[in-house]
């Protein structure tokens, strides 16, 4: 049973500074996140749709605010609930951090919760991926076989976890340097890319690649996780990545809904149905009332947009109700099944919106065509960098051209081959998908010109 006492922790991973701050340093890890570059860079990175131009759907950044915007909420409840639940166990310092801070790491969590993906969505995640199980024979003898796993099972909740932590060349300081606890609350899968496994769910994907182990095992002794395995290295997920995970499969779930009806790709009164049919379900006060406030604004995306901040907020309310339940199980380690999930169960109006999506939405045409594009893309950046920085002796004039375009902090001559390889993925893996494009068509011939 985690101590509740020792699940926070203000250490930071990197330097801690003694400099004073009228913010708590939760909040200052929410500052840090929104004013980097790596989080600016999610404005044009796709969150399901490409750019329509005319009609604003969801990026990446406007997703993780959201997400931020729900997390923040679901963390002022679950700290109110263990403040109150769990006063006799817990220290002063405890029942502030519960009471007063527990949304802010919550909120910083979810803002960065996507801050490992690679442009073009999973398309950009399965294009890395399959670079290396396609060249397989030519550089799997290079690697060990930890580091082989973590290329050929490429992972986006990884590479934030890198992101956030990784000191790149050149650069000062110790990267994001953010707290234990709001790196914590993002570690949906705590375990190694040989850790991966089917059937349970904290061990779907993986956390962490061989370059950021020490770190993530500094993270979990910090916040007292609960050590399933060590060879290979798993563990228990923290009790906050529920939160986290719950915050985003409401957006998530919700929204795109929202952006499909934009885009007319749903019908108007689809999808009025399918929201009205999920407040019926996990029942969300009048519903009556509700649909009289519905018929009562004329504007359809409006309509759509009242609905929205409904359901979500019903959402929200189911949602804190299951984590108070089970929360004896969720701080034992002992929970297994997705907050969301639980919700879904009971509300086949969820399941109807997930189905719709699938089918509609996420294998919608201009959605295929932009993964089929961005494949290609990260493929190709993959094949002009990755030769050329293994080539040591043996490498070409045209290959050091090549690695003229690779920017020096992404570089790491004296490293081994991982190193020098993940810093190559480094820099594909954080390009705004406008960014791989341009670079893409340049090296290939297809534009040809200067740009500065």
């Amino acid at each position: 049973m985690m101590d509740l006492n020792k699940l926070y922790s203000d250490k930071r991973l990197g330097y801690n500074s003694s400099t004073s701050d009228p913010r708590t340093v939760f909040q200052r890890d929410f500052d840090r996140i929104i004013f980097s570059s790596s989080f600016r860079r999610l404005q044009n990175k796709t969150q399901v749709f490409p750019l329509p131009g005319v009609v604003f759907v969801h990026n990446r950044l406007t997703h993780s605010l959201e997400v931020a915007s729900v997390g923040r909420s679901l963390g002022s409840l679950a700290g109110a609930f263990i403040a109150a639940k769990y006063e006799n166990d817990l220290s002063a310092e405890s029942i502030e951090f519960y009471k007063y801070s527990l949304n802010n790491v919550i909120a910083a969590a979810c803002l960065c919760h996507d801050i490992g993906n690679p442009a073009f969505g999973h398309s950009g995640e399965d294009a890395i991926a399959n670079y290396f199980i396609k060249n397989e024979k030519e550089l799997a003898s290079q690697f060990s076989a930890a580091e082989w796993q973590d290329f050929i099972n490429f992972e986006g909740n990884a590479n934030a976890i890198r992101i956030l932590t990784q000191q790149q060349n050149g650069k000062s300081g110790g990267s994001f340097n953010l707290t234990s606890s709001t790196l914590s609350a993002i570690a949906k899968y705590p375990c190694e890319s040989s850790g991966k496994k089917r059937g349970h769910l904290h061990r779907k994907k993986f956390g962490f690649f061989q370059s950021e182990k020490n770190a993530f095992e500094e993270i979990t002794r910090n916040t007292s996780m609960i050590r399933e395995s060590q060879s290979p290295i798993i563990f228990r997920r923290h009790p906050f990545v529920w939160l986290v995970e719950a915050a985003d499969d409401i957006c998530y779930t919700i929204i795109d809904l929202e952006d499909a009806h934009r885009l007319g790709i749903i019908e108007h009164s689809q999808c009025i149905e399918l929201m009205m049919k999920v407040l019926e379900a996990i029942g969300s006060g009048n519903i009556g009332k509700t649909r009289s406030q519905v018929e009562a604004i004329t504007n359809k995306n409006e309509k759509t947009g009242f609905l929205r901040a409904k359901t979500i907020s019903a959402l929200i309310m189911n949602a804190i109700d299951i984590y108070v339940k089970d929360f004896e199980k969720i701080r034992s380690g002992e929970y297994d099944k997705a907050i969301f999930d639980s919700i879904a169960d009971k509300c086949p109006a969820i399941g109807d919106i997930i189905n719709f999506s699938v089918k509609y939405i996420y294998n919608h045409r201009s959605v295929v065509e932009i993964e089929n594009a961005g494949y290609n893309v990260m493929s190709e950046l993959l094949s002009h960098f990755i030769p050329p920085i293994l080539a040591n002796e043996n490498i070409t004039n045209a290959q050091k051209k090549a690695l003229k375009l690779l920017p020096e902090q992404f570089q790491y001559p004296s490293g081994t081959h991982y190193e020098k390889v993940m810093g190559v993925i480094d820099y594909v893996s954080g390009m705004t998908d406008n960014y791989a494009t341009d670079l893409y068509r340049k090296i290939k011939g297809i534009e040809i010109g200067m740009t500065l």
